[in-house]
């Protein structure tokens, strides 16, 4: 018996898997595991307790974020999908209104939630469960519209974290037509838009999709933090890995799409980035993403400021919050060597190497941030 007859999948090793084949269902049959009404924590709220170490670093950190701001410097939040999933949404929102954050970043997990959320008022799944079944992930809205999104909003230049705030925002987007598309591809191929005409071509021809106004109502979108950024004018950046989401198990997976639009939030992360000496990051649950984005845009800035004859970043507060214990080390003295197990907690290491002055909090947190919220309101 030969090697492909054990298979019950079809096409061979060597051939792309055919995602047009998957089987989608509607969002709200899935059993989700989270509510907006059961997750969202009112800013008002007395924080919950903390140790009188957090309370101390929350007081450092708000500081550093009122002197930041006095010199227009940068306040840039990283942080991963549960600190969403864990009901900051409102909260974000009040710092956003009073200026006290100027840049949020998240990664592709963060912007599903935030849309499930807008969208359905619920969110998150068994992984587990729906593996087994074949239906984790395959829920056609979620990927369906934050496709369209991400391509209605390459067409005038917004990245991911823009394109999705804009459609939870406004309900919807709107397409041109084909004819439209055809005939700037026609006459302008050398355009820059030219690939993101070609692929919103290909899925309106492809997926029968009609030209004009795409109602998509958002009853929940005060739980949005991608909506609300871009109520506010605030930076808002994804950075999601192709394959790593479940917008990848759809027939209308497009890795150009998702590329594109995060590539340009990469940009946008590299501007603030820029303006951060003596500014403030907080890194907030993204034990790989954040560290590895940050690292990579330092990097970038350094080196055109060096082409230029200008000082690298300097005079930056690093703020690394997680539940993790940090290895047991005091990052304050420097990175472990690699003979001990804590060096290689990326979410610690990667941040002590960017200069400036990198603290790290063992840390809920919801609580951190509840408590840093407060704590500037007393400013």
């Amino acid at each position: 018996m030969n090697q492909e007859s054990h298979s019950t999948g079809s096409g061979t090793q060597n051939e792309p898997f055919d995602l047009d084949r998957l089987r989608v269902y509607p969002l709200v049959e899935r059993r989700s595991l989270t509510g907006v009404e059961d997750i969202l924590v009112p800013p008002e709220n007395p924080p919950a307790e903390c140790p009188a170490a957090v309370s101390e670093r929350v007081e450092v950190c708000a500081r550093q974020i009122r002197e930041a701001r006095k010199r227009g410097a940068s306040v840039m939040l990283i942080y991963g999908a549960h600190l969403l999933r864990n009901g900051a949404a409102l909260v974000l929102e009040r710092m956003m209104g009073a200026g006290q954050l100027t840049h949020l970043a998240t990664n592709g997990a963060g912007s599903i939630h935030d849309w499930e959320y807008a969208y359905l008022g619920r969110s998150t799944e068994s992984v587990e469960a729906n593996v087994a079944t074949g239906t984790f992930g395959t829920w056609d809205e979620t990927s369906r519209y934050l496709h369209l999104a991400m391509m209605a909003g390459a067409l005038d230049g917004e990245g991911y974290g823009a394109s999705v705030g804009r459609m939870i925002l406004e309900d919807g987007l709107s397409l041109p037509t084909g004819e439209e598309l055809e005939e700037a591809l026609r006459s302008e191929p050398g355009h820059p838009l030219t690939p993101a005409r070609a692929d919103l071509l290909q899925a309106m021809r492809r997926h029968r999709l009609g030209a004009g106004r795409v109602r998509v109502e958002h009853p929940w979108k005060q739980a949005s933090v991608l909506a609300q950024a871009f109520k506010h004018k605030v930076a808002m950046t994804v950075h999601p890995g192709i394959g790593y989401d479940i917008i990848s198990n759809h027939p209308m997976f497009n890795g150009a799409v998702i590329g594109r639009a995060a590539g340009l939030d990469f940009r946008k992360f590299c501007a603030s980035v820029n303006n951060l000496d003596h500014g403030v990051v907080l890194s907030v649950g993204s034990a790989i993403m954040g560290p590895q984005v940050f690292e990579k845009s330092v990097s970038c800035v350094n080196n055109l400021r060096i082409q230029s004859g200008q000082p690298i970043l300097q005079g930056h507060s690093i703020h690394v919050v997680d539940i993790q214990d940090g290895g047991g080390w005091d990052w304050t003295q420097g990175e472990p060597p690699k003979s001990n197990p804590a060096y290689y907690l990326r979410f610690c290491k990667s941040y002590s190497r960017m200069g400036g002055q990198m603290h790290y909090l063992n840390c809920d947190n919801m609580t951190f941030l509840h408590h840093l919220y407060h704590r500037l309101q007393r400013a």
